[in-house]
């Protein structure tokens, strides 16, 4: 006798989809630019599959490859004027210093804050504001370790200025690092992004600077941990003079 189908609803069906949940949330998903670095090793793997020296190196650098490249969903903050973290990673600078000169914003030091990626962390780049994209202009250069303070001027680096609704702008660089050979910009000038939106990635090992008007009340110093879209950096003068629950 045949077994009829469960019906939706029931404890089995439920717990399957709850596995499946929970498989999903657990595991974050790939971001596009990496799925030719998961392809090629698993590839191998299959083709090499009598071998188990080839099969296990196979697999060990396709899940190298999927943790490097993963993706996470994350939820920004809706504070008005908040500027959040464009990448995971540690906090290596708290300063100030002139934006890079190749973006013509003179020449006067502004507020900064600058986040290492090891090569552990989470590498896709997300926009700190919402805003338009004013300008995207790359940079060629050297590759130097990407935690030295030289590196935002002499490494190859991606900057891109945001434009904020009340005409604030803040600027974001990506730089490439001691191993890093290639940036991604998705972002095009008058792309309008929101406040977390991906637009890009380093590999493998970078560093994010994030440039701020003057009078931006920064909030986060060295040695802080950031979570992407999460980890709010600062708060804009034009927010952080409004009054509360503005």
């Amino acid at each position: 006798m045949a077994r009829r189908p469960t019906p939706p609803g029931t404890p089995e069906t439920t717990g399957v989809g709850h596995v499946v949940d929970l498989v999903r949330s657990s595991i974050p998903p790939l971001h596009p630019a990496g799925l030719p670095f998961v392809a090629a090793p698993l590839a191998l793997a299959v083709v090499g599959g009598k071998n188990k020296w080839v099969r296990r190196t196979g697999l060990f650098a396709a899940a190298a490859c999927a943790t490097f490249f993963r993706h996470p969903h994350r939820v920004p903050p809706n504070r008005p004027g908040v500027v959040v973290a464009p990448a995971d990673g540690e906090i290596a600078l708290v300063d100030t210093a002139a934006p890079p000169a190749e973006l013509g914003l003179g020449d006067t030091p502004l507020p900064r804050v600058s986040i290492f990626l090891s090569v552990l962390d989470v590498h896709v780049q997300r926009s700190p504001v919402s805003g338009t994209v004013r300008t995207v202009i790359h940079e060629a250069g050297q590759f130097r370790s990407a935690d030295l303070p030289e590196a935002s001027a002499v490494n190859e680096r991606n900057s891109m200025v945001l434009e904020t609704a009340d005409g604030q702008r803040v600027v974001v660089v990506q730089i490439a690092g001691l191993l890093a050979r290639r940036i991604v910009c998705e972002a095009r000038v008058e792309d309008v992004l929101t406040i977390g939106d991906t637009y890009g990635l380093i590999r493998f090992g970078s560093r994010v600077d994030t440039y701020f008007p003057l009078g931006t009340d920064l909030l986060v110093q060295p040695g802080q941990r950031t979570i992407g879209a999460e980890t709010v950096l600062a708060v804009l003068p034009s927010a952080g003079s409004a009054p509360a629950g503005s």
